[in-house]
């Protein structure tokens, strides 16, 4: 299985960036992780703080990649364009983050790519990641 797993802004900061809400350990060192427990899902991973790229990254995943997991960042709760992008493809996305977006600010409780992922996780630290990768292998069976 082909999975990407694509990351929004501020998220190549991961391990030093407001590390009491998302810890210490950097993305590379957790996706080093994953290849290792997951040694049958062929991991991709991109980065972008450019919300288009991410638009772009969600399009060319079609036919690609078997499932997505995205943790969009900010642009969760902004991006029309990011949610038309991903309700334009067949497939899945899960949408992940590292903290719960509903223990946060007001202005973070609302997910605009929420209705149109399959599913969504949240809290879990860097383990968010994990468990859309299982959701997405379990679907896939």
């Amino acid at each position: 299985m082909k999975i990407l797993i694509l990351n929004g802004p501020n998220l190549n900061l991961q391990g030093r960036r407001d590390t009491a809400i998302y810890g210490t350990q950097t993305f590379d060192e957790f996706l080093n992780e994953l290849r290792m427990e997951y040694p049958q899902v062929e991991f991709a991973y991109f980065q972008s703080n450019i919300e288009g790229e991410l638009i772009g990254a969600v399009q060319q995943a079609e036919g690609v990649y078997e499932g997505v997991v995205l943790n969009a960042g900010g642009y969760t709760h902004t991006s029309v364009a990011l949610r038309d992008a991903i309700s334009a493809v067949s497939v899945p996305v899960v949408e992940v983050h590292i903290s719960s977006i509903l223990a946060r600010e007001e202005f973070r409780h609302v997910s605009l790519l929420a209705p149109v992922a399959v599913g969504s996780i949240m809290g879990f630290g860097l383990d968010s990641y994990r468990l859309g990768v299982t959701a997405l292998l379990l679907k896939k069976k």
